[in-house]
């Protein structure tokens, strides 16, 4: 059966992102499926229809697979929904072809019921993409593909995310993706995972909801086998995407040895948590390659913390900044604010700490996306935020009692104004286009580290 595998991410903020699941969706359905992949985030906006079209005439493909990432910008301050470059794919993919569409990624897996509505699937997977090899060899072999694990049909149920067992996934040989040098001339960012689930219980967080809570660990060897294949393909830095990469500290230390132990030679980053980190936990991922510590840090309150299910605190926070920092590593931390029980004064807490963060860059989120499954959609239905029966496809964002977003985000660019490291509003545009002139200039990475005075 030949499938063809759609990226419909066009987002390049702060810069594109390389659509890794696709590459593991190929590897779990090829052999014995023949794939292809179109990834659509290079594309002008007005060749995407010629793009799709000319793909599906050359390949003649039997099924064609849409990746969903993101439903809307995730922006209280300024809200955009993404669901029109999807949309407009799919009513282009029906122009071109008979063969059934199916979506994927982790966009739909928090929306399946509307998505298959709203944009007229036959069929879809929900949680992790390789569940769709049964699909495909059921199509293959004109065989009803209803019950399988993760599958939803038209007019069908979704069932809820089912995890995979613990074992690396097949993956694609990187570069199997034709787009790949459009990432390499933007940053050379490609991506990696070395674990799936994640243990915390932030109050807000749709990981669980799509990965589930349980660890699920990838041999280390491997993993950073995978990384000297994208190495080997052009890669100038590597995201690991893992929800939190040291949410398993011991599992953390052995990615970095093992990265160390094959002579992995281009710099690496990762998304951390700001907890108090063992001694010497940073020197080592410093010594190891890693470059960049992206914190969830969210809030620096000792009063909001716990109201966001937060596994640290405020002390916490610091002791890992300075570990961090001191251990040579550019360090980012993304605060989210907003949040329940949100006052002036937790907000000004965290302003107030965020002044101690010396060589960081800081990323300001006024206002928190509410995602169905998630605590913070219990609390906003309590809150008769959200109605019953009310779709949350649409962005709704939280808002603590008394205290407007708006309010937020004024005070919030009230401190931030001439403050080059600390991005909040229009200065996220500022900080995307120095990020894009220095990635044309031939840098490479991240880059955020530039707005540091």
């Amino acid at each position: 059966m030949k499938v063809l595998l759609v990226s419909a991410n066009k987002t390049g903020f702060p810069y594109p992102v390389y659509p890794l699941g696709l590459d593991h969706v190929a590897g779990a359905i090829s052999p014995p499926h023949e794939v292809r992949i179109l990834d659509l985030c290079p594309v002008p906006e007005d060749g995407v229809a010629e793009a799709i079209a000319g793909e599906i005439r050359e390949f003649a493909p039997d099924a064609v697979g849409l990746s969903i990432r993101n439903i809307d910008n995730n922006d209280a301050t300024a809200a955009e929904a993404l669901l029109a470059p999807a949309r407009g794919a799919v009513q282009r993919i029906r122009a071109a072809t008979r063969a059934p569409v199916v979506l994927g990624g982790a966009g739909f897996t928090l929306f399946p019921d509307e998505l298959m509505g709203a944009l007229g699937a036959d069929f879809g997977v929900v949680g992790e993409g390789e569940q769709a090899r049964a699909l495909f060899d059921a199509l293959a072999s004109r065989r009803s593909p209803l019950g399988l694990p993760g599958v939803v049909a038209r007019g069908h149920p979704a069932p809820r995310p089912a995890p995979l067992p613990c074992a690396l996934p097949p993956r694609a040989a990187p570069g199997v993706n034709p787009a790949l040098g459009f990432y390499r001339s933007r940053g050379g960012i490609l991506n990696l995972q070395t674990q799936r689930g994640c243990a915390f219980r932030c109050v807000y967080c749709t990981y669980p909801a799509i990965e589930g809570r349980e660890l699920r660990r990838f041999q280390v060897d491997q993993v950073a086998g995978v990384a000297l294949e994208l190495e080997a393909v052009g890669a100038r830095f590597l995201f690991v995407t893992d929800s939190v990469f040291n949410g398993d500290p011991c599992h953390a230390e052995a990615v970095a040895a093992a990265f160390r132990r094959v002579g992995l030679r281009v710099p690496w980053g990762a998304f951390f948590a700001p907890t108090d980190p063992p001694d010497g936990f940073y020197r080592r991922m410093a010594e190891a390659g890693c470059s960049h510590v992206e914190f969830g840090t969210e809030s620096l309150s000792d009063a909001m913390l716990p109201r966001l299910r937060k596994a640290f605190r405020r002390a916490d926070v610091l002791a890992a900044h300075r570990a961090a920092v001191s251990s040579g590593l550019h360090v980012a931390h993304f605060l989210l604010l907003g949040g329940p029980g949100e006052t002036l004064e937790t907000l000004d807490e965290t302003l107030d700490a965020a002044e101690a963060l010396d060589g960081a860059a800081l990323f300001f989120f006024c206002g928190m996306r509410i995602y169905p499954r998630t605590e913070l959609e219990e609390i906003a239905r309590r809150d008769g935020q959200v109605r019953d029966g009310q779709s949350l496809l649409e962005p709704v964002f939280y808002e603590p009692t008394g205290l407007p977003l708006r309010e937020i985000a004024a005070r919030v660019e009230r401190r931030a104004e001439g403050r080059m490291s600390w991005i909040v509003g229009s200065g996220a545009d500022r900080a995307a286009a120095l990020v894009a002139r220095l990635h044309q200039r031939g840098h490479a990475g991240p880059l955020w580290e530039r707005l540091v005075a």
